[in-house]
């Protein structure tokens, strides 16, 4: 496989597939740059080597061509961050864009349009009739998967070599990452840096694995995580269970959680779960104690009551400190981490202190060699939050891209380029 160190761009056109999905406010000002910033090594290599660039990018999911969604609201700030006047092409398959493309000198940058202004992006079919027949419906996807094949190959002209840098597109079959990648051989198509540095630590999370390993899964939803954990079953040594999913597990054990949130019709996975875990010989370390509120708001009046002894009417928000020193000291005397999602609702910054705790320790334990992976948009903005990103071995940018790479599942951009 070609490794983008090694691949000299002099005199070549690259069309770098990267992650510019930012915020913008209502203005169209970015509000956070960390992806356009992420993808600079990768483009700075190429113009450095003298090569040019075209970029494909999505923002938003637009069904359509949206002004809101236009990518043209970033061109000034990418200019900037990249030291060269970014060129523009308003429409991806459009005359201008072949042309421009065509027109390249080293060291230019042409921007494409939103390439989900297309249905073929996605390739699936847009604005079926609610009442659609299966029939229909599946004329329509038929269609649509037959122009994305021209509008995949009309993306592959523009270039001589094709780099991924989009990690959190990886999981997505989408023409423009797994799909173009089959119009370039294996001597030019590679990882942008970016792509690069995901792999390697996904690899080293979930195959080079030192143990003890420890996983800390948050989020409020059992059912959302179901897969990760069973695959995380059979690695790891502890699964620290956190946020919204630890009321599933103690209401399914037995326990009072009031009105804390709950998937009821989990109840029976979740002791499906703690029996697997049992049998594999991995400690689950589950909430003992919880930081509760009588209403779901930062202001809200809270005590601190054992998890499974909620009162009614109260709902738990986030661990208590027994738990905060239980997890502190699995996570401590761990050589692999893997973390993704908060112990609790920390958008209230009065319930901030597990997932800082949890974070805290992470890093002390980075500090005294293990390997620490970080993923998930919400554990991502609790580190940042916290100022403790550099104080992990990992951050990593791809949020359902990464989940699915736990769950043990091949991402189709990935496998394009190895292929």
């Amino acid at each position: 496989m070609q490794t983008i160190d090694k691949f000299n761009f002099a005199g070549k056109k690259a069309f770098v597939r990267v992650d510019f999905n930012v915020p913008l406010d209502e203005n169209f000002n970015i509000t956070d740059d960390t992806r356009m910033r992420a993808a600079l090594p990768t483009l700075k290599k190429i113009l450095a080597d003298g090569g040019s660039i075209i970029i494909g990018s999505h923002l938003g999911r637009p069904k359509g061509v949206a002004d809101k969604f236009s990518l043209k609201h970033i061109i000034k700030h990418l200019s900037e961050l990249l030291g060269v006047e970014v060129q523009f092409a308003n429409d991806c398959m459009g005359e201008e864009a072949a042309v421009k493309a065509a027109a390249l000198q080293p060291g230019e940058v042409l921007l494409l349009e939103n390439l989900r202004f297309y249905a073929e992006e996605e390739g699936k079919p847009r604005g079926l009739a609610e009442d659609a027949t299966d029939e229909e419906k599946a004329a329509a996807k038929k269609a649509v998967k037959e122009s994305q094949k021209e509008f995949t190959k009309k993306l592959a002209s523009y270039a001589d070599c094709y780099v991924n840098d989009a990690f959190g597109t990886a999981h997505r079959a989408h023409a423009s990452t797994a799909l173009i990648a089959k119009y370039f051989d294996t001597d030019n198509k590679m990882f942008g840096y970016l792509m690069e540095k995901e792999v390697k630590a996904v690899d080293k999370v979930l195959n080079d694995i030192k143990r003890p390993f420890t996983a800390i899964m948050g989020g409020s939803k059992v059912s959302s995580k179901i897969e990760i954990i069973e695959n995380l079953l059979n690695k790891v040594d502890n699964l620290i269970i956190a946020g919204g999913m630890t009321y599933t597990f103690t209401k399914a054990q037995g326990g009072k959680i009031g009105i804390s949130i709950c998937e009821d019709d989990k109840l029976d996975l979740a002791l499906d779960l703690i029996k697997k875990a049992k049998e594999k010989g991995v400690n689950l370390v589950l909430a003992v104690d919880a930081k509760i509120a009588d209403a779901f708001s930062n202001d809200a009046n809270t005590k601190f009551c054992p998890v499974n002894e909620i009162p009614d009417g109260w709902e738990g928000l986030d661990i208590g400190p027994k738990t905060e020193e239980i997890f502190a000291n699995v996570i401590k005397g761990s050589k692999t981490i893997l973390w993704n999602g908060p112990t609790g609702v920390f958008e209230f910054d009065n319930f901030t202190h597990g997932s800082r705790t949890v974070g805290e320790a992470i890093v002390e334990a980075t500090k005294n060699g293990a390997f620490s992976l970080v993923g998930g948009g919400d554990s991502v903005a609790c580190v940042n939050k916290f100022g403790l990103a550099n104080g992990v071995s990992y951050v990593s940018t791809g949020g359902g891209a990464l989940l699915e790479a736990i769950e043990g599942k091949i991402l189709p951009g990935i496998a394009a380029i190895q292929e």
